[in-house]
């Protein structure tokens, strides 16, 4: 069965965050392109992703379902929410600003962090999705001992 991709940028986006508020990784996958461009800006030295496992660069299309199967496995999914503040499209990149709010499952600890999201969509799927956010509330959400 052939699956109609949208191929305008601002369609592609908002149909992406749609799948992403589903929370189905598979669908939100299909917006994808096989190999992309896919990174966090994660401060790795001062932040280890022990805690984070799906906070880390990826590369397929199957690497972004990962993704977003390990980030509802380490959240509370009754506590999650987005806030998308505004879409800017320029051509082919997008920028998504924002907020999410959600509790971390391991340690019950709420948290909100803000977020840009830069996109690029070539051919109707997604080829870079590069995430910049508040690592430091993250961290401290997921850290064993509250310091």
């Amino acid at each position: 069965m052939s699956i109609a991709v949208p191929t305008n940028t601002r369609t592609v986006v908002e149909e992406l965050l749609r799948r992403i508020g589903e929370g189905d990784p598979e669908r939100i996958a299909e917006l994808y392109a096989e190999q992309g461009d896919w990174k966090l800006d994660w401060p790795e030295a001062e932040h280890g992703r022990t805690a984070t496992p799906w906070i880390r660069h990826r590369s397929t299309r199957a690497d972004a379902a990962a993704h977003y199967r390990e980030l509802a496995e380490y959240h509370v999914p009754e506590y999650v929410a987005t806030e998308v503040e505004r879409i800017l499209i320029d051509e082919s990149d997008a920028v998504v600003l924002g907020e999410i709010r959600q509790t971390a499952r391991p340690t019950g600890r709420a948290y909100r962090a803000r977020f840009a999201l830069h996109l690029t969509v070539e051919d109707g799927l997604v080829t870079r999705h590069h995430v910049y956010e508040d690592s430091l509330a993250v961290a401290q959400a997921f850290e064993a001992e509250n310091r």
